[in-house]
Order: structure tokens, then sequence, then C-alpha cells
């Protein structure tokens, strides 16, 4: 049920999560490969996915000498500074019903590119597709996507609405096509299933596996859970068990995780 990672969006995960401070840090590009074919990827998809990220400007390539490393750009600070916000947020708070977010766009084939980022982000940021080109979000994001309309240049291109639901209708009925809930209770059942097994790690390698994996699965659930107003629609039966399960082990697996990663990415 819970998807297995692919490199990039791995990267990325590692980033995050071991990188400090992020603006300045270099990582050597090595040892970002030697961790990456760590977990499962061989060294050519591993020197692909990093290249790829470069090219996305998401990573910048520095040389010192005969070796390569790797500092975040200003993008990527911002994405994993809205990531955080989004992660350790996630399920913490009863959000209530208040105004939702009507978001369409026509945005051109000239456009493919923003279009896409867009799709990315209205994720993340909980929207769920109605129908081509329609969004919806159960919370007031108008700020947000004002702001990313006006980034990617299509703003020309959008039309937004804040409204509530009608309470003449099922929401969750409504929601259910917005948004796969079966499959999002699914997904916490099975995070709960498989890191409720894990209150400890015997070695930094281990502790590092673990964390690593918990932290990138976890970070899917902002592009998949929309937390709908509990008083309208109740939340997944294992939404809290995986919340509270994220935060011991993220913290619990830290320090010997982090220890793995730097001696992996010392040159």
């Amino acid at each position: 049920m819970l998807e297995e990672p692919a490199p990039q969006e791995l990267v990325m995960t590692l980033l995050g999560a071991y990188v400090s401070p992020r603006e300045g840090s270099a990582v050597w590009s090595g040892g970002l490969v030697d961790l990456l074919v760590g977990q499962g990827f061989s060294e050519g998809a591993a020197r692909i996915a990093l290249t790829r990220l470069v090219n996305r400007d998401l990573l910048a390539r520095v040389k010192d000498g005969r070796l390569v490393h790797y500092t975040l750009t200003s993008r990527t600070v911002s994405l994993l500074a809205d990531g955080d916000r989004r992660i350790f947020s996630l399920g913490r708070h009863d959000r209530p019903a208040g105004e939702w977010t009507v978001l369409w766009h026509t945005i051109p084939e000239t456009h493919r590119s923003a279009r896409e980022r867009l799709v990315r982000r209205l994720r993340f940021l909980g929207f769920g597709s109605v129908q081509d080109g329609t969004w919806l979000a159960p919370h007031d994001r108008e700020h947000e996507v004002a702001a990313l309309l006006a980034e990617l240049d299509v703003t020309a291109f959008a039309g937004m609405m804040l409204g509530r639901p009608a309470e003449s209708l099922d929401v969750r009925a409504f929601a259910g096509r917005a948004w796969d809930l079966d499959a999002l209770a699914a997904r916490y059942e099975a995070f709960v299933a498989e890191f409720g097994r894990h209150s400890s790690a015997t070695t930094d390698e281990t502790a590092f596996r673990v964390r690593t994996r918990m932290v990138h699965l976890f970070r899917q659930f902002p592009s998949l859970d929309p937390e709908l107003p509990p008083a309208l629609v109740p939340p997944p039966p294992h939404r809290s068990r995986a919340v509270a399960l994220f935060d011991d082990l993220y913290a619990t697996l830290a320090e010997p995780a982090q220890r793995h990663f730097d001696e992996v990415t010392r040159p």
C-alpha cells in the first residue's frame, strides 16, 4: 500500500531531514550516491537523479578540486520550509469548518511546465481535483494560491472563489470525488503497521534507514490528506496514531541517523 520512493524524491527527503543549515551547506556528491545505493538504487540511477535535480534548479553543483558537492538552491530551501510547515502541522489540530477554496484554470500548452508545477503544489496544499482544471481545498488558501499563481506567471489563466459547502448535500460523498479517502485511510493504517514495530535501532545505519523511509512516506500525506473539517467528515481512523509514531521516531532516531548521514557524506 505504501509506495517505494523514486530517487529524486528520496534526495529531497535526505536534504530536508539531514542538511542543516540548509542555506550554504554543501554535501559531497559521492556520499549522496552511496546513500541512494544503500536505499536500493543503482549508482547510475543515483547520479541521473542528482543531475536531473540540478536541471530542475533544485540543486547547484559546486567543484572543490577533484570533488563535486551539491548545495541547495533558494527554490529548494523554500520548498523544504513549506514542507516542514505542512509535515509538522498535519493532523495536530482540528480545523474548523470555515471557507473552502475553489480554483479553476485554463493554462495553455505553451505554459505546460508551469501547469505541472501548479498541480504538484496544489496537491501539497491539500487541493483535490474535481474535474480537469478545477480544484477544491477545504480551507481558505487564497493567499498561498495567489502567490503561487504569481510565481508561475499564470495568474491571467486562473480564477478563484471562497465559499462554504451546502449543508443540504452529503459533504463526504462530494469530497470522495476530489480525494480518495478510502485509499488515504489504508495508507495511514499501513504506515502504523510498518513503523509501530520500530521503537529503537541497533545501529546508526539501521536508524538512518528506518528514519529516512519513515520521513519520506510521511512527506506524502500532505499531498493526499486534505484535513477535512471533522465536524463535516470524520478524520482517517489511523491518522492520530501515525502522527504520534512519526513524532516519536523522528526524535528518537535523529541522533544515530544523523551520525550515519554525516559519516557517509564526509569525503
